[in-house]
């Protein structure tokens, strides 16, 4: 299936590891020119060549989310850009935290980053995509939007402000030929998934293979997605196939999530 990527242009955030680099691998094989980004530049360098090496095409662009600077940066450079046709809008997530609690300090810097630093970054990319009459907006969001994940607080509360802005958007950019869409992940096996397995094992002094035994046992399919499966339903939702599909949050889960609605 030819999925119209050929000579588009497509921002990746957190694109130096995980869900974002699996995703700028995807888009980049199937003909878009990649704009790479994340905080460490060197890393970001080693998924440009693996693009390069595989025939594709690709850019880096440097930014911290939690540096204002670097998000006017970032913005800048998207309103230079030849064209923009694809944003894949993906940060890492916050630090654990439980309600109540959470100091309010934590609440600003993240909410900075997390809601106004990606809104900012998202808006400068759709006034491009409006004029162009073409656009896709991909949000990376997260299951906590739909079922509330323990000690996860801030993570669940701010996602599901971005998601409350997202679907706000997309009824205001359709008539552009814009969409705008939130691709949920559940358990994909990515290092920040290994990473908190580890700690899960560590805190109860257990193998770590028990910690991912019992994740897998809530999954009706009985294991973690991969960030390849992960990437293929956002490439899917950027192309040209997808142009009548906005407004929605696609789960991508196993079949974890256990409401009937989204």
């Amino acid at each position: 299936m030819d999925l119209g990527l050929k000579g588009r242009t497509a921002l990746v955030m957190g694109a130096s590891q995980g869900l974002g680099e699996a995703t700028a691998l995807q888009l980049a094989s199937e003909g878009a020119h990649v704009v790479l980004v994340a905080r460490r530049e060197n890393v970001l360098q080693e998924v440009q060549r693996r693009i390069s090496e595989q025939g594709g095409s690709a850019e880096i662009a440097v930014c911290d989310l939690f540096d204002v600077n670097s998000r006017r940066a970032l913005c800048d450079m998207i309103g230079k850009l030849p064209r923009i046709d694809i944003l894949v809008a993906n940060s890492g997530g916050p630090a654990p935290g439980m309600a109540p609690g959470i100091a309010s300090e934590v609440w600003a810097k993240e909410f900075d980053a997390m809601v106004l630093g990606l809104i900012e970054i998202i808006d400068a990319a759709v006034d491009r995509m409006k004029g162009a009459n073409f656009g896709r907006v991909l949000v990376i969001g997260s299951s906590g939007i739909v079922v509330p994940i323990p000690k996860l607080a801030v993570s669940n509360t701010l996602r599901s402000a971005l998601a409350g802005y997202i679907k706000t958007l997309s009824e205001q950019v359709a008539p552009f030929g814009v969409t705008c869409n939130m691709v949920l992940p559940g358990r994909i096996d990515t290092p920040r998934t290994k990473a908190i397995d580890a700690g899960g094992a560590k805190a109860e002094r257990v193998d770590v293979e028990e910690i991912r035994a019992r994740s897998w046992a809530g999954i009706p399919m009985g294991r973690y997605g991969t960030p390849e499966e992960f990437a293929s339903m956002v490439v899917f939702l950027a192309s040209d196939k997808a142009s009548y599909i906005t407004g929605i949050q696609a789960r991508v889960d196993g079949g974890a999530m256990k409401s009937v609605n989204v």
